[in-house]
C-alpha cells in the first residue's frame, strides 16, 4: 500500500467538516484514565500493532488519539503523530457503526487538530482505502519505492 500526502490548507478540509455534521457521535481526545479501555478495545477489534500505536498517541500531550462515542459506547478511533510526526493513523470504526459518517468525522477532526498544531501536510502511511482518501481530501500518492517506514516491521502472529 502507498503512503499518501494531504494538504491541510486545501478547501476540501472545510467540505469534509461539513460532511461530518450528520454523524451523531461525540468526537474527543482520549483521557488518561481511559487509556487501557481504549487500547484493549483497539486490540480486540483491530490488531495488537494498532493497539501499540494507540498507546503512544494517548500518552502525547495533548492526546493524539481521538475517539468516537455513540450513546456512551466507543465506536471508533483515530490517531496522529504515532509512528512518526505528521502521520495520520491508525484509524478504525467498529463494523456496526460503519457507513454512519463516524470515520469521516474522526478523519476530519484529526486533520483539523494537526493543522492547528502547525502542520501544513499530513502523511497517511501505508494507506488502506486509498480511493477514500483521494476522494475525501485530494490525497496524493507519495512516489517512493518499498514500504516506507513500516518496511520490515514485526507483526503479531495470528493464532
Amino acid at each position: 500500500m502507498a503512503d499518501l500526502l494531504v494538504s491541510l490548507y486545501t478547501d476540501r478540509l472545510s467540505d469534509l467538516e461539513k460532511q461530518t455534521r450528520h454523524a451523531d457521535v461525540l468526537i474527543r481526545p482520549v483521557l488518561p484514565p481511559e487509556m487501557q479501555l481504549v487500547v484493549d478495545w483497539v486490540r480486540d477489534n483491530f490488531s495488537t500493532n494498532w493497539a501499540s500505536e494507540v498507546s503512544v498517541a494517548i500518552t502525547r500531550q495533548p492526546s493524539a488519539c481521538l475517539i468516537a462515542i455513540d450513546d456512551g459506547n466507543l465506536v471508533g478511533f483515530a490517531c496522529y503523530d504515532t509512528t512518526a510526526r505528521g502521520f495520520f493513523g491508525p484509524t478504525g470504526v467498529h463494523p456496526d457503526s460503519r457507513g454512519k459518517g463516524v470515520g469521516i468525522a474522526l478523519f476530519s477532526a484529526s486533520l483539523q487538530a494537526m493543522k492547528s498544531m502547525g502542520y501544513a501536510y499530513a502523511i497517511i502511511g501505508d494507506a488502506g482505502p486509498v480511493d477514500f482518501y483521494v476522494n475525501a481530501v485530494g490525497a496524493m500518492t507519495i512516489p517512493a519505492e518499498g514500504k516506507g517506514i513500516y518496511q520490515g516491521m514485526l507483526r503479531a502472529k495470528k493464532t
